[in-house]
Protein backbone atom coordinates (compact mmCIF):
# COMPACT_ATOMS: atom_id res chain seq x y z
CA UNK A 1 0.00 0.00 0.00
CA UNK A 2 1.12 3.49 -0.97
CA UNK A 3 0.81 6.40 2.16
CA UNK A 4 0.87 9.62 1.49
CA UNK A 5 2.79 11.79 3.93
CA UNK A 6 2.37 15.57 3.47
CA UNK A 7 4.31 17.28 5.76
CA UNK A 8 7.82 16.18 7.72
CA UNK A 9 7.76 14.13 10.90
CA UNK A 10 9.63 12.66 13.77
CA UNK A 11 11.35 9.84 11.82
CA UNK A 12 10.14 7.27 14.53
CA UNK A 13 6.78 6.65 12.70
CA UNK A 14 8.71 6.85 9.34
CA UNK A 15 10.92 3.69 10.03
CA UNK A 16 7.83 2.41 11.62
CA UNK A 17 5.99 2.44 7.66
CA UNK A 18 9.20 1.26 5.92
CA UNK A 19 9.74 -1.42 8.58
CA UNK A 20 6.17 -2.78 7.04
CA UNK A 21 6.33 -2.39 3.42
CA UNK A 22 4.59 0.74 3.15
CA UNK A 23 5.40 2.86 0.66
CA UNK A 24 5.89 6.45 1.47
CA UNK A 25 4.97 9.21 -1.15
CA UNK A 26 6.04 12.49 -0.03
CA UNK A 27 6.05 16.31 -2.04
CA UNK A 28 8.61 17.63 -3.83
CA UNK A 29 7.94 20.94 -1.42
CA UNK A 30 6.47 22.29 1.84
CA UNK A 31 3.92 24.21 0.38
CA UNK A 32 0.90 22.34 -1.63
CA UNK A 33 -1.90 24.35 -3.51
CA UNK A 34 -4.67 22.79 -3.09
CA UNK A 35 -4.13 21.02 -6.72
CA UNK A 36 -1.20 19.77 -5.79
CA UNK A 37 -2.54 18.02 -2.68
CA UNK A 38 -5.50 16.55 -4.37
CA UNK A 39 -2.99 15.15 -7.38
CA UNK A 40 -0.90 13.87 -4.34
CA UNK A 41 -3.69 12.35 -2.56
CA UNK A 42 -4.55 10.35 -5.79
CA UNK A 43 -1.61 8.22 -5.91
CA UNK A 44 -2.34 6.68 -2.73
CA UNK A 45 -4.27 4.49 -0.58
CA UNK A 46 -3.85 5.62 2.84
CA UNK A 47 -3.27 9.23 3.86
CA UNK A 48 -0.96 10.28 7.15
CA UNK A 49 -1.53 14.11 7.06
CA UNK A 50 -0.30 16.26 9.64
CA UNK A 51 -2.20 19.97 9.59
CA UNK A 52 -5.17 21.10 8.60
CA UNK A 53 -6.16 19.82 5.49
CA UNK A 54 -10.14 18.98 5.27
CA UNK A 55 -11.81 15.95 4.43
CA UNK A 56 -15.28 16.01 3.47
CA UNK A 57 -17.59 14.87 1.05
CA UNK A 58 -16.00 16.42 -2.22
CA UNK A 59 -12.63 15.18 -0.85
CA UNK A 60 -13.69 11.78 -0.80
CA UNK A 61 -15.26 12.03 -4.32
CA UNK A 62 -12.14 13.67 -6.00
CA UNK A 63 -10.23 10.33 -3.95
CA UNK A 64 -12.20 7.40 -3.76
CA UNK A 65 -8.69 5.48 -3.71
CA UNK A 66 -8.37 6.67 0.07
CA UNK A 67 -9.00 3.75 2.19
CA UNK A 68 -7.79 5.04 5.39
CA UNK A 69 -6.75 8.45 7.07
CA UNK A 70 -4.50 8.68 9.83
CA UNK A 71 -4.03 12.21 11.49
CA UNK A 72 -1.11 13.57 13.40
CA UNK A 73 -2.80 15.06 15.76
CA UNK A 74 -6.15 14.05 18.49
CA UNK A 75 -8.63 16.88 16.84
CA UNK A 76 -10.25 15.31 14.06
CA UNK A 77 -12.57 17.93 13.26
CA UNK A 78 -11.40 18.40 9.99
CA UNK A 79 -12.60 15.41 8.77
CA UNK A 80 -16.22 15.03 8.23
CA UNK A 81 -16.40 11.57 10.33
CA UNK A 82 -19.74 11.06 9.26
CA UNK A 83 -19.15 10.72 5.46
CA UNK A 84 -15.63 9.09 6.33
CA UNK A 85 -17.69 6.63 8.04
CA UNK A 86 -20.43 5.86 5.17
CA UNK A 87 -17.51 5.00 3.04
CA UNK A 88 -16.23 2.68 5.06
CA UNK A 89 -13.04 4.58 5.81
CA UNK A 90 -11.40 4.34 9.52
CA UNK A 91 -9.95 7.63 10.70
CA UNK A 92 -6.93 7.31 13.21
CA UNK A 93 -5.64 9.92 15.79
CA UNK A 94 -2.92 10.03 18.39
CA UNK A 95 -4.39 10.87 21.71
CA UNK A 96 -2.99 10.43 25.38
CA UNK A 97 0.60 10.36 24.16
CA UNK A 98 0.40 14.33 23.92
CA UNK A 99 -1.69 15.27 27.70
CA UNK A 100 1.40 16.01 29.24
CA UNK A 101 2.32 18.28 27.09
CA UNK A 102 -0.43 20.17 26.31
CA UNK A 103 -1.45 20.53 30.02
CA UNK A 104 1.96 22.06 30.69
CA UNK A 105 1.49 24.78 27.76
CA UNK A 106 -1.81 25.62 29.71
CA UNK A 107 -0.20 25.80 32.89
CA UNK A 108 2.47 27.86 31.53
CA UNK A 109 -0.02 30.01 29.85
CA UNK A 110 -1.89 30.70 33.00
CA UNK A 111 1.27 31.45 35.03
CA UNK A 112 2.82 33.89 32.71
CA UNK A 113 -0.71 36.16 32.06
CA UNK A 114 -1.00 35.67 36.11
CA UNK A 115 2.29 37.56 36.39
CA UNK A 116 1.85 39.27 33.06
CA UNK A 117 5.39 37.82 31.81
CA UNK A 118 5.15 38.86 27.96
CA UNK A 119 4.75 42.75 28.79
CA UNK A 120 7.65 42.55 31.50
CA UNK A 121 9.97 40.62 29.35
CA UNK A 122 9.07 43.47 26.48
CA UNK A 123 9.98 45.91 28.99
CA UNK A 124 13.22 44.18 29.40
CA UNK A 125 14.03 43.95 25.93
CA UNK A 126 12.71 47.73 25.09
CA UNK A 127 14.87 49.38 27.18
CA UNK A 128 11.76 50.58 29.30
CA UNK A 129 13.20 48.82 32.80
CA UNK A 130 12.85 51.62 35.22
CA UNK A 131 12.98 52.67 38.83
CA UNK A 132 10.92 50.68 40.91
CA UNK A 133 7.30 51.53 40.86
CA UNK A 134 4.98 49.36 43.33
CA UNK A 135 2.04 49.95 41.72
CA UNK A 136 2.97 49.34 37.71
CA UNK A 137 1.04 46.09 36.09
CA UNK A 138 1.14 43.93 38.99
CA UNK A 139 0.00 40.10 38.84
CA UNK A 140 -2.18 38.41 40.56
CA UNK A 141 -1.08 35.16 42.87
CA UNK A 142 -2.89 31.56 41.92
CA UNK A 143 -3.32 30.27 45.03
CA UNK A 144 -6.49 28.69 46.34
CA UNK A 145 -7.97 30.52 43.49
CA UNK A 146 -10.82 28.16 41.43
CA UNK A 147 -10.04 26.70 38.53
CA UNK A 148 -12.30 25.91 35.74
CA UNK A 149 -12.31 23.35 33.12
CA UNK A 150 -14.40 23.00 30.05
CA UNK A 151 -13.51 19.12 28.71
CA UNK A 152 -12.53 17.52 31.67
CA UNK A 153 -10.71 14.62 29.80
CA UNK A 154 -7.35 13.78 29.88
CA UNK A 155 -5.63 16.97 28.96
CA UNK A 156 -8.21 18.38 31.57
CA UNK A 157 -6.97 16.34 34.32
CA UNK A 158 -3.65 16.95 34.01
CA UNK A 159 -3.85 20.41 34.11
CA UNK A 160 -6.66 20.29 36.89
CA UNK A 161 -3.89 18.11 38.69
CA UNK A 162 -0.96 20.47 38.36
CA UNK A 163 -3.16 23.47 39.54
CA UNK A 164 -4.06 21.05 42.63
CA UNK A 165 -0.50 19.91 43.73
CA UNK A 166 0.71 23.48 43.07
CA UNK A 167 -1.81 26.06 43.92
CA UNK A 168 -4.19 24.09 45.76
CA UNK A 169 -6.51 25.29 43.58
CA UNK A 170 -10.38 24.81 43.69
CA UNK A 171 -11.60 22.36 40.47
CA UNK A 172 -14.97 22.49 39.05
CA UNK A 173 -15.98 21.56 35.68
CA UNK A 174 -18.43 21.20 33.04
CA UNK A 175 -18.57 18.48 30.81
CA UNK A 176 -21.38 16.60 28.92
CA UNK A 177 -20.67 13.90 31.88
CA UNK A 178 -19.51 13.40 34.88
CA UNK A 179 -15.73 12.71 35.00
CA UNK A 180 -15.68 10.06 38.67
CA UNK A 181 -12.09 9.81 38.50
CA UNK A 182 -11.59 13.54 39.16
CA UNK A 183 -14.15 14.01 41.53
CA UNK A 184 -12.37 11.14 43.59
CA UNK A 185 -9.12 12.20 42.91
CA UNK A 186 -9.29 15.85 43.18
CA UNK A 187 -12.54 16.54 44.31
CA UNK A 188 -13.32 18.52 41.05
CA UNK A 189 -17.36 19.48 41.44
CA UNK A 190 -19.40 19.76 38.36
CA UNK A 191 -21.17 22.76 37.80
CA UNK A 192 -23.59 23.87 34.73
CA UNK A 193 -21.77 25.87 32.03
CA UNK A 194 -23.05 28.84 33.69
CA UNK A 195 -21.73 28.21 37.01
CA UNK A 196 -18.57 27.84 35.23
CA UNK A 197 -18.33 31.19 33.94
CA UNK A 198 -19.55 32.86 36.76
CA UNK A 199 -17.35 30.63 39.40
CA UNK A 200 -13.92 30.25 37.42
CA UNK A 201 -10.91 32.61 38.42
CA UNK A 202 -9.51 30.69 35.91
CA UNK A 203 -11.05 28.98 32.81
CA UNK A 204 -8.79 26.48 30.65
CA UNK A 205 -10.61 25.05 27.20
CA UNK A 206 -9.28 20.95 26.90
CA UNK A 207 -12.83 19.95 25.17
CA UNK A 208 -12.53 18.10 21.78
CA UNK A 209 -14.24 20.82 18.90
CA UNK A 210 -17.12 20.83 17.09
CA UNK A 211 -18.50 23.41 14.47
CA UNK A 212 -21.28 23.78 16.70
CA UNK A 213 -19.14 25.15 19.43
CA UNK A 214 -17.75 28.25 17.03
CA UNK A 215 -17.50 31.44 19.02
CA UNK A 216 -19.08 29.89 21.90
CA UNK A 217 -17.02 31.75 24.27
CA UNK A 218 -18.47 35.33 23.00
CA UNK A 219 -18.62 38.93 24.09
CA UNK A 220 -22.04 37.76 26.08
CA UNK A 221 -19.82 35.11 28.15
CA UNK A 222 -16.74 37.10 28.88
CA UNK A 223 -18.72 39.71 30.33
CA UNK A 224 -20.30 36.94 32.69
CA UNK A 225 -16.80 36.06 33.88
CA UNK A 226 -15.29 37.48 37.19
CA UNK A 227 -13.06 41.05 36.82
CA UNK A 228 -9.93 38.74 37.73
CA UNK A 229 -10.49 36.19 35.22
CA UNK A 230 -7.78 34.48 33.22
CA UNK A 231 -9.21 33.01 29.74
CA UNK A 232 -6.84 30.07 28.63
CA UNK A 233 -7.33 27.98 25.47
CA UNK A 234 -4.80 25.48 24.03
CA UNK A 235 -7.67 23.05 22.31
CA UNK A 236 -8.95 25.31 19.09
CA UNK A 237 -9.21 28.60 17.98
CA UNK A 238 -12.71 28.51 16.73
CA UNK A 239 -13.89 28.18 20.69
CA UNK A 240 -13.25 31.90 21.05
CA UNK A 241 -14.10 34.51 19.06
CA UNK A 242 -11.45 37.00 18.76
CA UNK A 243 -12.69 40.60 18.14
CA UNK A 244 -14.94 39.98 21.20
CA UNK A 245 -11.96 38.84 23.36
CA UNK A 246 -10.04 41.74 22.35
CA UNK A 247 -12.83 44.10 23.18
CA UNK A 248 -13.13 42.55 26.97
CA UNK A 249 -9.58 42.52 27.82
CA UNK A 250 -8.95 45.74 27.27
CA UNK A 251 -12.18 47.46 28.78
CA UNK A 252 -10.10 45.02 31.75
CA UNK A 253 -13.58 43.56 31.76
CA UNK A 254 -11.52 40.34 32.93
CA UNK A 255 -7.60 39.83 33.74
CA UNK A 256 -6.27 38.04 30.80
CA UNK A 257 -5.64 35.68 28.58
CA UNK A 258 -2.97 32.56 27.34
CA UNK A 259 -3.96 31.50 23.81
CA UNK A 260 -2.04 28.64 22.21
CA UNK A 261 -5.10 28.46 19.71
CA UNK A 262 -6.53 31.28 17.27
CA UNK A 263 -8.86 31.70 14.82
CA UNK A 264 -7.23 31.34 11.72
CA UNK A 265 -3.85 30.33 12.13
CA UNK A 266 -1.54 31.54 11.77
CA UNK A 267 -2.64 34.62 13.68
CA UNK A 268 -2.02 38.08 11.92
CA UNK A 269 1.03 40.03 13.61
CA UNK A 270 -1.01 42.81 13.71
CA UNK A 271 -3.46 41.28 15.40
CA UNK A 272 -4.57 43.75 18.14
CA UNK A 273 -4.54 40.96 20.84
CA UNK A 274 -0.93 41.16 20.23
CA UNK A 275 -0.74 44.79 22.32
CA UNK A 276 -2.26 44.18 25.11
CA UNK A 277 -0.06 43.92 27.97
CA UNK A 278 -2.74 40.85 29.89
CA UNK A 279 -2.13 38.82 26.76
CA UNK A 280 0.09 35.91 25.80
CA UNK A 281 -0.22 33.93 22.38
CA UNK A 282 1.80 30.96 21.59
CA UNK A 283 2.21 29.49 18.17
CA UNK A 284 0.12 26.01 18.72
CA UNK A 285 2.82 24.64 20.21
CA UNK A 286 0.84 22.58 22.78
CA UNK A 287 2.51 18.78 21.63
CA UNK A 288 5.85 20.66 20.90
CA UNK A 289 8.53 18.39 22.69
CA UNK A 290 10.61 15.62 21.67
CA UNK A 291 8.61 13.01 23.56
CA UNK A 292 5.14 14.13 22.72
CA UNK A 293 5.64 13.88 18.94
CA UNK A 294 7.84 10.92 18.54
CA UNK A 295 4.64 9.37 20.41
CA UNK A 296 2.52 11.08 17.56
CA UNK A 297 4.28 9.81 15.02
CA UNK A 298 4.58 6.69 16.11
CA UNK A 299 1.00 6.08 16.77
CA UNK A 300 0.04 7.96 13.68
CA UNK A 301 2.42 5.16 12.08
CA UNK A 302 0.95 2.12 13.96
CA UNK A 303 -2.74 3.25 13.10
CA UNK A 304 -1.77 2.93 9.32
CA UNK A 305 0.15 -0.62 10.09
CA UNK A 306 -2.75 -2.11 11.64
CA UNK A 307 -5.04 -0.71 8.76
CA UNK A 308 -2.27 -2.55 6.41
CA UNK A 309 -3.09 -5.58 8.05
CA UNK A 310 -6.79 -5.52 7.87
CA UNK A 311 -6.65 -5.20 11.82
CA UNK A 312 -8.73 -1.94 13.51
CA UNK A 313 -6.94 0.80 14.00
CA UNK A 314 -5.86 0.58 17.86
CA UNK A 315 -6.36 4.34 18.41
CA UNK A 316 -9.74 5.47 15.87
CA UNK A 317 -12.21 8.32 15.36
CA UNK A 318 -14.77 6.53 14.22
CA UNK A 319 -14.36 2.97 15.39
CA UNK A 320 -18.21 2.19 14.35
CA UNK A 321 -16.77 1.87 10.57
CA UNK A 322 -16.06 -1.58 12.11
CA UNK A 323 -19.08 -2.63 13.24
Amino acid sequence: MKVFLNKRIPQTGIDLLKANNLEIITPQHDILSQHEWLELCKKADIILNVGKNKFGRNFFDNCPNIKAISLFSVGFDQVDIEEATKRKIPVGNTPNVLNRATSDIAFLLMQMVSRKANYNTEKVKSGNWKDFDALEQLGQELYGKTLGIFGLGRIGFEMAQKCKDAFQMNIIYHNRNHNEQAEKELYAKYVSFDELIEQSDVISIHANYTSEQMDLFNQSVFEKMKPNAIFINTARGGFHNETDLFEVLQSNKIWGAGLDVTNPEPMDSKNPLLQLPNVVVLPHIGSATVEARNGMSRIAAENIIAFSRNQPMPNCANPEVYQ
